[in-house]
């Protein structure tokens, strides 16, 4: 691909047409001034050599000048010859014996209607016109070249912090970490070298996380292959049985339902995974202002609902909580919280609460009167396929996994703690703004 002009030598080449263009424009406007200064000098002279006419040449020699025939009159007589002379051009340029005059008519003194012919020659001006011209024309030459010679050299100089940024660009490579290029002596060149360190950065800080990201799925996928083996193995057991085995009806229905429960276990891991890639792709536009009061109430209703023999309590603020969050996101973590609280805990009665810290924080807490949560097991739950020792049978291992997830999205933290009513507390605190943060490496 054909390479464009450098910088320095488009300089150098505007700097000529610049000149070149101001330098015709000056000599045309020379040469017009030569012309007619010229002309006014030969006319001027025939002027002095007119008005010594009369008082030099005596009638006598007047007779020995040219004397030019007189203009045609009329056929009809109307028309004076002298009269007829004032018509025409009295000063005039003409060719005589190949060579250009100046020409001016005048009246010869005691001859009626004569005139002479008074010429100045004009090749003399018009050589010394031309020489002028081509002074000049050189000089404009030398000028121009002049000119841009001055502008390669100063462009040099100007595009020298330039330069020196495009190697040090070109020496960083590959590695977004190595040493910011740092140029000074031009403004542009400045501002030029902070926004490539920018730019550097944020393609250093994209990188990161497109490792962290593949890091996490990488480890995402053998987790997730790991726990889905197991029931899916259990499964293949169980039809290998029914297809080769001669099994009484009891039987059967055992191993039906062994079938039936570990697909539910495997359709529940599943949608667990999808809802945490579901967080991983979550985007700043997805979040919005919430009212969390109305939000928790409405989910406490429909929990209430689905839990019949659970008695579910709503404590909130008769204010409006107002903070930036995904409803979503919001719905899944008190979602997980109850449905943990009656599957794994043996919950019959649930205290939900949102109340404001002295630091300003919101916080949102779901207590219940169940089993309760081991304090040594209080952080590990959290991790991805981890289950407690009282977590049932059916249990993805995932529902406190995204729950931490949300509250990173949201920027705030959750944790467990003991629970007044006797069971375990689940606090999730958000910052009264809450925006988009990043997921953790679940």
């Amino acid at each position: 691909m054909r390479r464009s002009l450098s910088l320095r030598a488009r300089v150098a080449i505007v700097s000529a047409l610049s000149a070149a263009v101001v330098i015709v424009a000056i000599g045309a406007a020379i040469a017009v001034f030569l012309r007619v200064n010229g002309s006014e000098q030969i006319d001027r002279t025939l002027d002095s050599v007119t008005l010594a006419f009369p008082a030099e040449l005596a009638p006598a020699d007047t007779a020995m000048a040219p004397v030019l025939p007189l203009p045609s009159v009329v056929a009809d007589g109307s028309t004076d010859p002298v009269e007829a002379l004032a018509t025409e051009d009295a000063t005039r340029t003409e060719l005589m014996a190949g060579t250009a005059v100046r020409v001016r008519d005048v009246a010869v003194p005691g001859e009626s209607g004569a005139v002479l012919a008074l010429t100045v020659p004009e090749d003399p001006l018009t050589q010394a016109i031309r020489q002028q011209q081509v002074a000049v024309a050189i000089a404009a030459v030398v000028a121009i070249a002049a000119a841009g010679g001055l502008g390669w050299l100063l462009a040099g100089r100007a595009v020298r912090p330039l330069r020196l940024l495009a190697n040090a660009t070109h020496e960083i490579g590959d590695d977004p970490g190595a040493p910011r290029p740092n140029v000074r002596g031009a403004r542009e060149a400045e501002d030029l070298s902070e926004a490539m360190g920018h730019m550097l950065d944020r393609i250093a800080m994209a990188q990161r996380r497109t490792e962290e990201a593949l890091g996490s799925a990488r480890d995402f996928a053998a987790v997730s292959a790991h726990e889905l083996r197991t029931p899916l193995t259990s499964m293949r057991t169980d039809l290998e049985v029914l297809a080769t085995m001669r099994l009484t009806g009891e039987q059967r229905t055992e191993i039906l339902d062994d079938l039936l429960d570990t697909q539910r276990q495997v359709e529940t891991t599943l949608t667990g995974l999808e809802r945490l890639a579901l967080g991983e792709l979550a985007d700043a536009s997805d979040h919005e202002d919430v009212d969390l009061v109305d939000l928790v109430d409405r989910c406490v209703q429909e929990s209430a609902r689905t839990h019949r023999d659970v008695d579910i309590d709503f404590a909130a603020p008769e204010r409006a909580v107002v903070i930036c969050g995904v409803p979503t996101g919001l719905r899944l973590v008190l979602d997980n919280a109850i449905t943990n609280a009656v599957r794994h805990g043996g919950a019959h009665r649930i205290q939900v609460t949102i109340g404001c810290d002295p630091g300003g924080e919101v916080v949102l807490t779901v207590d219940d009167d169940g089993s309760g949560v081991p304090e040594a097991e209080r952080v590990v739950v959290f991790d991805r396929f981890v289950r407690g020792r009282g977590a049932g049978a059916d249990g993805s291992g995932l529902g406190l996994a995204l729950v931490t997830q949300q509250a990173a999205l949201h920027g705030g933290t959750v944790e467990l703690e003991d629970s007044p009513l006797g069971g375990a507390r689940l606090a999730l605190r958000l910052p009264p703004g809450a925006e988009l943060g990043r997921s953790p490496e679940l």
